[in-house]
Order: C-alpha cells, then structure tokens, then sequence
C-alpha cells in the first residue's frame, strides 16, 4: 500500500517547489523595437478561491495552495465536506512556519452555501477548483457575474491502450497500479483497459489474477492496498455500476460486489467483453473498478479512447517509437504516458481537455493562472507623434 506519508511528503515538496520560484514569479521579458523598449512583470491577480475535493485531501490543497502563496495572493480555502481535517492541519502548520494569520483561510461547509458565497464574491478574483465535471460547470455560471478567472481540474475516463508489441508484464503491472491503488479515487487513474484483440484474453486475464490477490483492508493495515471509499454515499454511487454492467452484457471477471458486511469496502473489479458504449466505459466510477475494452488496430485504439467527454490523462503500451508518436499526436488528453504509469514531474505542466478542465497547473503555467501580466513601454529613441488640428 501507498503509506499516507506519501502524500505528506508530496505537499511538502509543492511547497519547497513553488517556494523555490517565488523569487523569479514576477520576472517577465524584455521586448524591443527601433523605438521602443517593452517590459512585461506579472502581479499578483489578489484574493483566489481554492476549492478540493476529498481524494488525496492534502496533497490536493497544497498544489493550489502553494503557487498562489507564491504568487503573492491570499487564499481562502473550502475543502470537501468529507475531509476538512488535513485543511485545518495544513493552515495550522503554516502559520506555525510563520505565515501572517489572514493570508491563508479556511471556510468548511458545503458546497451549496459556503463554496456558493466564494465563487460569486466580488472580492475573489479566481477560483481553482478540483472535483467533479458538473460542479466546475456550476461554479463557471456563478462566477460569470463577477469575471472571474477559474482554473479546473475535472473528471477522467483515462484510457490505457496495450499493443500486442508491448512489454506486457509491466504494462498488466501498470494498469492495475493505476485503478486500483488509492482505491481508484483518483482523477488521473486509467479506468478503461484498451487492449489489443491478438492479446485480449491473456492480458485481461493476468489483470484480473492481480485483482483478485489483492488485499482489501484496514488501511492502517501495512498489507492493505486497497482500504474504504470514502463514505457510504459514495460507495453506494460506486455499487450501483456493478448491476449498470451485468445489465448491459459486460462479464464481471474479478470483484464486482462489497467486501465484507461492514465499512464501505468494495473488491477490485474488473467488467470484460465490454463496449465503448456501456455507461461503465463512458462515466467516472472513481473507485477500484476496471472497464477492458478489445480494439483491431491503431486506428480503431484512437477512436474508443477519444470517445468520451473526458480528456485528462491517457497511458500508451508499445515497442513501436512511429506508433507512440502517432498516437500521442492524436490523443485528446492534457497528460499522456509512454510505456509508464503516472509519474509527475512538477515542472510540466498538469491539466485535462474537453470536461477534463481548464488551465494547468506545475512550473510557470501556474503562476500564469495566479498573476496578472502587465507591460510597461519606455521609448529608446524619440518618434513622431501624430499632430491633431494642426
């Protein structure tokens, strides 16, 4: 299992990142013609709104916190009504670390009330905003009155395409980190499985193995990988996909009901002889569940993984370096991995097309999101102004 401190360590290293640019953050360039000398800076934009969801709590608040701190704003900050208490830690350590009292705030409530009274503020001059696809779209309409800047980090449907030429044991390995660790409540987690029909049957069969021994458990439990969801309102949602899939005609090949009588702990699952059209290969599930879908070639891989609303991250498989930059060319994603699991560079940018989002986070696309660019004009050389009346 992913211990906890993982992501501790995660939001501590935003910070040590973002706290490293600070000094640079309002360096801009210098742009000259014949008679001009043009110099950009950037600003701070002023009081944002940060709103996170419940997955990854922590680490989530810390990578829109820090750069706005770093950009000099102030923040107010409403956290999921699931998991307020790592936002108190986290104010609490930074004042602790000397930050003034009132340059990072916490509102808890929900989102209907506390997080409405945020995005139509007039005082707020951006909202960042991780969750659900709906909700962005919500907050895009009660921001508009005021102008606001939004920033959104969406939903996903994140395909991970295996060619038959590919390193299959290590991409079997990947694609089941990537759905079922962190209980597969994640943004980023590749939930539809695109494999080649030539391989179909042994690779959805080696990740269906793997999900079975799986230990579901006590996540204090260090043999734990996958623990709870969240909360019984969102296990329910989860549950609900079994009976969808059975109904539509895909085969449940591992999971696919509770573990256990008590808690909100649900088996690793895996739906195949699925279509792109099942509502289990279309909607976020956002839990340890598993969607394979076979394809003929190049052609046909491209189509189902574009065809979705979603366009965050997308995973590629393949010996064939033509093919990969091919379909990395056409791939409606923000975030796309070759022959690799999700591993983030902090420096590249991060963020999703389509409902996946707006903007993107990491490096200086972060800071563009948190400052104003400004330009200022100083003359090089005196130059003829235009006598009016004369």
């Amino acid at each position: 299992m992913q211990e906890p401190s993982t992501h501790a360590l995660r939001g501590a290293a935003n910070f040590r990142f973002f706290a490293d640019q600070a000094p640079t953050a309002e360096d801009g360039q210098a742009l000259r013609t014949p008679t001009q000398m043009n110099v950009t800076s950037r600003r701070p934009i002023g009081p944002v709104g940060v709103i996170t969801p419940w997955n990854t709590p922590f680490m989530l608040s810390t990578w829109k916190i820090a750069p706005a701190l770093a950009a000099g704003c102030t923040v107010v900050h409403k956290p999921a009504e699931f998991s307020p208490m790592t936002a108190k830690l986290l104010v609490e350590f930074a004042e602790e670390a000397g930050l003034p009292k009132g340059v990072l705030n916490l509102v808890n409530g929900f989102g209907e009330d506390a997080g409405k009274a945020l995005t139509e503020h007039p005082g707020i001059k951006a909202i960042a905003f991780v969750g659900e696809s709906r909700t962005g779209s919500m907050i895009m309409t009660q921001g508009s009155k005021t102008l606001k800047r939004v920033h959104f980090e969406l939903g996903g449907k994140n395909p991970v395409i295996v060619f038959e030429d590919a390193d299959l044991e290590r991409a079997a390995d990947a694609a089941a980190f990537m759905i079922y660790s962190l209980n597969g409540e994640r943004c980023t987690s590749s939930s539809r499985l695109l494999v080649q029909e030539s391989i179909y049957a042994d690779f959805t069969t080696r990740v269906a193995e793997t999900a079975k021994r799986i230990k579901v458990g006590h996540p204090l439990d260090p043999e734990t990988v996958v623990g709870p969801l969240i909360h019984p309102v969102h296990e329910k949602k989860v549950l609900s996909y079994f009976d969808k899939a059975r109904a539509e005609g895909a085969t449940i090949a591992a999971g696919g009901e509770k573990a256990g009588d008590e808690g909100c702990y649900v088996k690793p699952t895996l739906f195949t002889n699925a279509t792109n059209d099942m509502t289990v290969a279309q909607e976020e599930i956002f839990g340890p569940v598993l969607t394979a879908i076979p394809f003929k070639d190049d052609a046909d891989a491209l189509a189902i993984a574009n065809d979705v609303e979603y366009g965050l991250a997308a995973y590629l498989w393949t010996s064939d370096l033509d093919r990969a930059i091919r379909m990395t060319d056409r791939l409606e994603a923000g975030m796309m991995w070759v022959n690799s699991e999700n591993i983030r560079h902090l420096e590249t940018p991060f963020g999703g097309v389509k409902a996946s989002g707006i903007g993107r986070d990491g490096g200086d696309w972060s800071f563009d999101f948190y400052m104003e660019t400004v330009n200022t004009c100083f003359p090089r050389a005196t130059h003829n102004i235009p006598k009016l009346g004369g």
